[in-house]
């Protein structure tokens, strides 16, 4: 019988159903078919159990299509190990910063056991994002890339990476999902279970394609940040070329290429907003016009409550974006348009 299989895509499916049936008779977490197709978003209705079908389905040929791409990688100088997936024929891996910090050189693990030399090429810790080149001959099983941005909560995703480690018994766990939020900046969070070892490691839409390397686990081992593939594309050249920069964190949001308005929040008490209680010299806000006792109400027309709300809405913008930030002011509602900086280049020009 099917839910007694070990095999991936069975595994992820059986996980697929429980979630449904915990959400809705009918499945309401959203599956739906077209043209014998199961879609790559989660935000539709599903049909039928003919849906759960095609969707077993699909997890399967994506995992026998990527599995073999997905490898750990181990550091002999730390004493560490992680995840990566490579994306070229030549061995071009794409991995997360912090696996590859403090070493120059790594193993390259392919779930057949076959270990070959890798080089540290680029990594920018800010994204928590970094390349490892294969210095053996190829061609290597390899991965397509997709893109990260148009992602959105609820889309179903696939997770493989060497938890705990390299293991040679067994291939890359599967682990199978939904998105769960976008942002802060490059990142997005899914609910797609993941331990020490999976730092990484691989997340896939549908379709089979790269849409994100694993970054940190949350409070909850289902609540997980993934670093999007899109944040390679606009670092890919830098990459490539073996450079270094930015700075890594726990926390998000203390991204230095985070975009920032310049102000320092105040404590609301009993009120919806955002007290503005410094603005920043020299920053965005105060070139628009922003003063310290302003109260933020919106952010491009959307209703702002407290100062966590103001950071996940920021994290979805990009430096250089004009947005329109709604205030109060003695009882006087404003807008002013604000072009966003980078966290960094502002305070370093302070």
């Amino acid at each position: 019988m099917w839910w007694q299989t070990n095999e991936p895509g069975f595994v992820a499916l059986n996980h697929a159903m429980k979630m449904i049936q915990r959400i809705s008779p009918l499945g309401a977490a959203g599956l739906w078919l077209l043209a014998g197709v199961v879609a790559v978003t989660g935000r539709e209705p599903s049909r039928s159990l003919l849906d759960l079908v095609k969707l077993e389905a699909r997890v399967e040929a994506v995992a026998t299509q990527v599995t073999p791409a997905t490898v750990a990688l181990i550091s002999e100088a730390t004493g560490s190990s992680g995840s990566g997936v490579v994306t070229t024929a030549d061995g071009l891996v794409l991995t997360a910063a912090h696996v590859v910090q403090g070493t120059a050189d790594l193993m390259v693990v392919f779930p057949d056991g076959k270990q070959v030399p890798g080089k540290v090429l680029g990594a920018n810790y800010s994204k928590d994002i970094a390349m490892v080149q294969i210095t053996a001959k190829g061609p290597w099983p390899c991965v397509p890339r997709g893109n990260s941005k148009p992602l959105e909560a609820g889309d179903w995703v696939i997770a493989l990476g060497h938890s705990a480690g390299f293991d040679p018994g067994r291939t890359p766990p599967l682990r199978f999902g939904r998105v769960i939020s976008k942002g802060p900046g490059n990142f997005l969070t899914t609910d797609c279970t993941l331990i020490g070892g999976d730092s990484g490691g691989p997340l896939f839409d549908l379709d089979g394609k790269l849409v994100g390397i694993h970054s940190n686990i949350g409070v909850a081992l289902k609540n997980n940040n993934h670093a999007g593939i899109d944040g390679f594309c606009e670092d890919w050249d830098r990459l490539l070329s073996g450079e270094g920069w930015g700075r890594l964190s726990l926390n998000p949001f203390a991204n230095p290429e985070m975009p920032v308005l310049g102000i320092e929040m105040g404590l609301a008490r009993r009120v919806k907003g955002v007290p503005v209680e410094m603005v920043v010299p020299r920053s965005p806000a105060a070139a628009a016009g922003v003063r310290p006792g302003d109260l933020i109400l919106a952010l491009d027309r959307i209703e702002i409550r407290n100062g966590n709300e103001l950071l996940q809405v920021l994290a979805k913008k990009q430096p250089g974006d004009v947005v329109k930030l709604g205030v109060l002011r003695d009882d006087q509602s404003l807008e002013f348009k604000v072009t966003l900086a980078r966290r960094d280049k502002l305070f370093q020009a302070q």
